[in-house]
């Protein structure tokens, strides 16, 4: 591929959002307070753009004109408590969708089934003494 001066705006472009943006970004830090730790997660969002042209003139040198820009938005959306061997995940926001709240739902519905079975266990242990 030619390098353009083009390409090397792309290039500096995303060089520079790549260094903004990598995996603590999204998912923060432990934050431990007694027997509590705080895992913050947020919501990562980018774009760019970039463009130019080369404008041929009389005296065979070539003129560019060009530019490039980017944008980057990071929403925290939830928390991932874990406290006394329970993990759970604390949305920030309210549920955008149905898919949202069954996945926010999945680590209570866990206990409770956990809860229903050791307690037939419990009366199946009682029934056989």
């Amino acid at each position: 591929m030619k390098e353009t001066p083009v390409n090397k705006i792309m290039e500096k472009t995303l060089e520079k959002m790549r260094e903004m943006v990598d995996v603590s970004t999204i998912i923060g830090e432990p934050m431990i307070t007694g027997d509590t730790t705080l895992i913050p997660v947020s919501k990562v969002s980018y774009g760019f753009t970039s463009g130019g042209t080369d404008l041929p003139s009389k005296s065979n040198a070539e003129l560019f004109g060009g530019g490039g820009g980017g944008g980057i938005t990071i929403s925290p959306v939830a928390f991932i408590v874990i406290q006394n061997d329970k993990v759970r995940l604390m949305q920030i926001d309210n549920y955008t969708s149905s898919a949202d709240r069954a996945i926010a739902m999945i680590p209570e519905l866990v206990d409770q089934v956990s809860k229903l079975l050791k307690s037939k266990e419990d009366k199946a242990e009682e029934k056989a003494e």
